[in-house]
């Protein structure tokens, strides 16, 4: 692990406060991207959300789109982090993935096979047949024990849709838990209480896990498909925009003020959404000798954003309608940076 000599001032949103000089501090990333549709090119008879991506579907999904697709998404990985942690992200949680397969073939891409990235996934019963996971550098965080939160508790119990993955590792010699979601999809106002259960589901997660230590660590990931203000995060979660509002086994939300500032993950029609956050527990805010929240980031290089056309300016995607445009994701990655004295 490479070591950064930093001077910086702290993410407190409601009081900046300048660390002394010539402390050194280890850095470490953690990351979230949705790699928009990741599908293989066979088909699966027991997932029909694959029949778009396949030849001679509705984006003549053939392999040589697959694999320039996994070629961008992995040199857009291989680069997530660098400035300050050297080896990058020690966990990136990943959604819009078909399989265990995609994620199989990804790690293996030139970019990032050195790495050495690990997989976790489950298949989830969602309609769509796309799943969460986690990609994770087991040279930075050791797994201890992983599994999946179904989505339960809305009033139709026909619906489906993504699990929540839950995973338990050591970084940096600390128990850290990561959970990686991609809440229900925006399709009319009605749509809001599909997100209020999911976030409920992820607070209950939460709740008892801290209800074990309260000064649990803990990182909620994911494509919330709803911004910081949205009654998911900021009611059902209650996930602050202000450190000093943060009590025992609360939730602060770093990307709350990036998103007052007009900063996102994703944009339609002109404006810009910050769907793809980065949730911090209590436990990450305050520990003044181990491993706590430095700050965010939504890695918007300009490598990643379209340059022409009429989606110029976003995040450059794999297909723009039906043609393909050969990009990366119509998602931003986003990352934390976590900190710990040496």
């Amino acid at each position: 692990m490479k070591y950064f000599r930093i001077l910086f001032i702290s993410y407190l949103l409601s009081i900046m406060c300048v660390f002394a000089q010539n402390k050194t501090y280890e850095v470490y990333s953690v990351g979230f991207y949705n790699l928009e549709n990741l599908f293989d090119t066979e088909d699966d008879p027991n997932n029909p959300g694959d029949n778009d991506f396949l030849p001679g579907g509705a984006y003549n999904w053939t392999q040589d789109k697959y694999e320039k697709k996994l070629d961008n998404l992995a040199r857009a990985i291989s680069r997530l982090g660098r400035q300050y942690s050297p080896l990058g992200p020690a966990a990136i949680g990943v959604t819009e993935i078909e399989n265990k397969k995609v994620l199989e073939d990804l790690v293996k891409r030139p970019a990032i096979v050195d790495m050495g990235l690990e997989i976790i996934h489950y298949e989830s019963p969602d309609r769509r047949g796309i799943d969460v996971g986690l990609l994770y550098n087991p040279k930075l965080f050791q797994v201890v024990n992983h599994k999946v939160h179904p989505y339960v508790g809305y009033e139709d119990s026909s619906y489906v849709t993504r699990d929540q993955l839950l995973v338990s590792g050591l970084l940096a010699g600390e128990m850290v838990h990561l959970t990686v979601n991609h809440w229900p999809s925006r399709y009319g106002a009605k749509s809001s209480i599909l997100r209020e259960t999911a976030a409920a589901v992820s607070k209950a997660t939460v709740d008892s896990i801290c209800a074990e230590s309260p000064n649990a660590k803990i990182l909620i990931m994911g494509d919330l498909n709803d911004d910081p203000i949205d009654p998911s995060c900021r009611v059902v979660l209650n996930a602050k925009k202000n450190i000093h509002e943060v009590t025992e086994c609360g939730l602060f939300n770093p990307m709350w003020r990036l998103f007052e500032q007009g900063v996102g993950s994703l944009a339609y029609q002109g404006k810009w959404s910050l769907f793809d956050q980065i949730i911090v527990s209590h436990g990450l805010l305050h520990d003044k000798s181990g491993l706590r929240f430095w700050k965010p980031e939504i890695f918007n290089r300009d490598f990643l954003i379209q340059k022409e056309g009429s989606n110029k300016g976003y995040p450059f995607r794999t297909f723009s309608n039906s043609t393909f445009m050969n990009g990366y994701s119509d998602h931003f990655p986003v990352l934390v940076y976590l900190i710990r004295e040496r």
